[in-house]
């Protein structure tokens, strides 16, 4: 493993970690600044705020990535997300962490230009592979991080997001004098106010027949993975009377098998069965989990899927390398900011419809909220047919 992409994924991990920090401490922040009663409300709408800002500027870093270079975007970015957690923590007023709040998602739109790095360092045999740490390094940063923010937490509310920080603060250490550029900029690039529309990376890329349907998949996957985050305590709460600390023992294995078969059986599936069938083993995989789960009655059976859910998780790398296919070399950070704010879509839109779904069916059937899931994946199916495995070149935006 070459040294830019281990300081890269050691971005991405540390990225995580600043990020799951916050979650557990949300709540106790906005009861420390007097919003005692409103608490749910104002959760909702800095997550809903958090998910916006980074599709709207995910196709805008992308693309400055491509014109400017990965480097300086990265810097930017990092740089102003370990001010604005600084910022955070002595946030004396609601509005400021709102702020807040919206800036952490314009700065964690980063990922788009850390994966289109990794497609730049990469050929296209290493590229699944490859994806599949980048979302495993995310996934253990992203199990880290809660379990840190917690602890921190109870000592005092504001002390994660000092350590969100500090961890930011490394990154930018890290980028700065280790990480080298992947891609230089465009000879003679000039910043134009044109560049800052993030819906003109979308147009361009729905006017292509050959990325429509990845994309389709794309959205469908990542919606329906946010089913687990929204459901999951829940339904174990209903279903199989659990404590909290059962919730935490049962998500950890669930993320632990999922990092460890992206990381390590990605690469392997691809080589063997071809970035398009490694696709598909993988949503049946996860289609079947999603099944079994909805028809459980005893609560060992959420630990004894864990494996076959990790399965699943091969899909989405193998997914993420097909759509690099499609593309040249100088459009990549345009590609990756389009399908990073088509996660960040599915992360506004996700929770609020598998919450409602939940709620309307939990007196009944509390678990046919997975078969709905399943269901809702099953659409993705016709559109595998529409996948070409090589595109001819798409021109980039303005061109």
């Amino acid at each position: 493993m070459n040294k830019a992409l281990i300081v890269i994924l050691g971005a991405v991990t540390l990225d995580a970690v600043g990020i799951g920090l916050i979650f557990p401490i949300l709540p106790a922040l906005l009861r420390d600044v007097g919003h005692m009663s409103e608490v749910a409300t104002l959760l909702g709408i800095m997550l809903a705020l958090y998910s916006a800002c980074q599709f709207l500027f995910s196709p805008i870093l992308g693309v400055l990535s491509d014109r400017f270079g990965r480097r300086p975007v990265l810097l930017v970015s990092l740089a102003g997300a370990a001010i604005d957690y600084l910022i955070m923590a002595f946030a004396p007023q609601l509005w400021l962490l709102v702020l807040g709040r919206a800036i952490s998602g314009i700065t964690s739109a980063n990922m788009a230009v850390a994966t289109a790095y990794i497609t730049d360092i990469s050929n296209e045999e290493e590229r699944a592979k490859r994806f599949g740490l980048f979302h495993a390094m995310f996934g253990i940063g992203f199990i880290i991080g809660p379990v840190l923010g917690g602890i921190l937490g109870d000592f005092w509310v504001r002390a994660p997001f000092i350590a969100a920080a500090l961890l930011n603060g490394v990154n930018f250490a890290l980028a700065l004098f280790v990480l080298p550029e992947s891609r230089k900029g465009q000879p003679g690039a000039q910043f134009t106010w044109d560049t800052l529309n993030p819906f003109k990376p979308l147009k361009w890329a729905l006017t292509f027949s050959a990325l429509i349907p990845l994309m389709a998949i794309f959205v469908i996957m990542n919606f329906v993975g946010t089913m687990y985050g929204t459901i999951w305590a829940l339904f174990s709460e209903d279903s199989f009377q659990w404590n909290g600390m059962m919730i935490g023992l049962s998500l950890g294995a669930f993320g632990v098998f999922h990092a460890g078969a992206q990381a390590f059986l990605t690469g392997p599936a691809v080589a063997r069965l071809g970035e398009r069938w490694a696709l598909v083993v993988g949503m049946a995989c996860e289609l079947t989990a999603l099944v079994i789960l909805g028809l459980a009655t005893q609560g060992w059976i959420l630990f004894a899927l864990a494996p076959l859910f990790a399965l699943g998780g091969i899909g989405m790398p193998a997914l993420q390398s097909l759509t690099t296919t499609q593309v040249g070399p100088d459009k990549q950070g345009q590609l990756q900011g389009v399908l990073a704010s088509l996660v960040s879509l599915a992360a506004v839109f996700g929770p609020l419809f598998f919450s409602f779904t939940y709620f309307a069916i939990r007196g009944t059937w509390p678990g046919l909220v997975w078969i709905v899931g399943a269901g809702i994946y099953l659409l993705a199916l016709p559109l595998m047919l529409g996948i070409r495995r090589r595109a001819p070149p798409i021109p980039a935006v303005g061109e």
